[in-house]
């Protein structure tokens, strides 16, 4: 049988993201269709990130900016540690919030999106630090390490954009923090840009997932649309420097 991949992929987040609304699990904002949906206890599984050794040992971390993960993005601020945050959709590329250079009480507000662009510098990608872990927000993960976002793919674009400039080494961990329904036992088909994770976070438990570590040698330039190209400029920018048709 053959089976449509983006159909499969989108029929797991709408039926992750009904069932979050059905058991009172997801949160503001809402709705959560269409978003890396928050939950309750996002705190929880924040928590058990940061007592993690992968946390303990980064000193440059990268977090997406979504709802879920401003726990994480507090701690990171809190612990120390260089706080890399890419733009909404990637428009403005991305931010570094460096805690020594703000006082404790900025912290909380320094997580949040409106936040960050106050008190975080905007930094061109070859001029950012070497990033030492990757928090990524997720609607749907398996315990082999798959993951799906929220269908656009920035997650992915940010990863390779980062790959490409010498940022981020391939090596390095990828991890989530969901909500124990996002996680499925079954595996989910990969796209040719995915990335899989190392490790899942969640309220209950910490996952070390059980699949193979595929990582993407960068930018897939054959399957980015000009339209995607032309809305961000770090993907202009590098288009002209490789001089990619």
């Amino acid at each position: 049988m053959v089976v449509d991949v983006k159909s499969f992929r989108e029929r797991l987040r709408h039926q992750v993201w009904k069932l979050m609304d059905e058991r009172g699990i997801s949160r503001f904002p809402k709705p959560v269709s269409g978003r890396i949906p928050n939950f309750v206890g996002a705190e929880v599984a924040a928590s058990r990130l940061i007592q993690s050794d992968v946390f303990k040992e980064a000193s440059v971390i990268k977090v997406n900016p979504d709802s879920p993960q401003r726990p994480v993005r507090e701690a990171v601020l809190r612990a120390g540690k260089t706080l890399i945050m890419p733009t909404p959709r990637i428009a403005g590329g991305f931010l570094l919030i460096n805690p020594r250079k703000l006082p404790p009480s900025t912290y909380s507000t320094a997580s949040s999106i409106s936040g960050a662009f106050k008190y975080g510098s905007s930094v061109e990608p070859e001029d950012l630090p070497e990033i030492e872990l990757v928090v990524v927000g997720s609607t749907v993960v398996s315990v082999y390490g798959e993951r799906l976002g929220k269908g656009e793919g920035y997650s992915e674009l940010e990863y390779g954009i980062l790959v490409e400039y010498g940022r981020l080494n391939p090596n390095v961990p990828i991890v989530t923090t969901v909500h124990d329904v996002q996680v499925i036992g079954n595996h989910i088909p990969l796209e040719p840009w995915d990335f899989t994770l190392d490790y899942i976070f969640t309220p209950s438990r910490v996952i070390k997932v059980a699949g193979d570590r595929v990582r993407p040698r960068g930018i897939l330039w054959e399957y980015l649309s000009d339209d995607k190209i032309s809305s961000i400029p770090i993907l202009q920018k590098l288009r002209l420097s490789k001089k990619v048709a």
